[in-house]
């Protein structure tokens, strides 16, 4: 998987530098990126500030967290079950 470039604080500064007046051809040629992810981010990111941007990232990662914690009981579940019905090859639960 790529690795990510820029921050999240990184991407708010520079959306907030065109917010300011500073074209968006000058702007992508500075950091370096292409129009279309400027645009990808300023459509994700649009009108965040870097708190709320921090904010953002952390519910973000606990979601992940929490989608892989479910995923995992999920697994543990369907073991369980698929064990037990192996032992007692009459019941189903």
């Amino acid at each position: 998987m790529k690795r990510k470039r820029f921050s999240t604080e990184q991407i708010a500064a520079v959306l907030k530098q065109a917010e300011m007046g500073m074209p968006v051809a000058d702007l992508i040629r500075q950091v370096g990126i292409s129009e279309q992810t400027f645009y990808r981010w300023k459509r994700q990111f649009g009108g965040l500030e870097s708190d709320q941007v921090r904010e953002l990232k952390q519910v973000v990662e606990e979601n992940t967290r929490l989608k892989r914690l479910v995923a995992e009981l999920s697994l543990d579940k369907a073991v369980l079950q698929d064990v037990l019905s192996k032992k007692f090859p009459g019941q189903r639960s």
